[in-house]
């Protein structure tokens, strides 16, 4: 499984952005799909994550209610949409994906900073 993530980019406080996450190769084995962050001298954490088949979700109560996963299976799509951006976002954004074997496949990150 190979993940590609995009979207990224500098925003000010307040306003939004929308990351995308593109999925390829042995897809049909995907149960679990999410997004992780890592700030500067932080540990990676879970953002949001959201079940391929069932399209159940969880979002950190960091983010809860300012970011939205979701998923189109028919693109092999993941997003991740992020309102109300703080500061405190600022990080690189990660995509994830999770087998029914429990294999964990990551995206290459990318950068998202809030800032004015």
């Amino acid at each position: 499984v190979q993940l590609q993530a995009s979207g990224g980019g500098l925003v000010q406080p307040g306003k939004s952005l929308k990351l995308s996450c593109a999925a390829s190769g042995s897809i049909f084995n995907i149960k679990t799909l999410g997004w992780y962050r890592q700030a500067p001298g932080k540990q990676r954490e879970l953002v949001a994550s959201i079940a391929r088949s069932s399209g159940f979700t969880n979002h950190a109560d960091a983010v809860k209610g300012r970011f939205t996963i979701s998923r189109d299976n028919a693109q092999n799509t993941l997003y991740l949409q992020m309102n109300s951006l703080k500061p405190e976002d600022t990080a690189v954004y990660f995509c994830w994906a999770r087998s029914s074997y429990r294999n964990d496949y990551w995206g290459q990150g990318t950068q998202v900073t809030v800032s004015s």
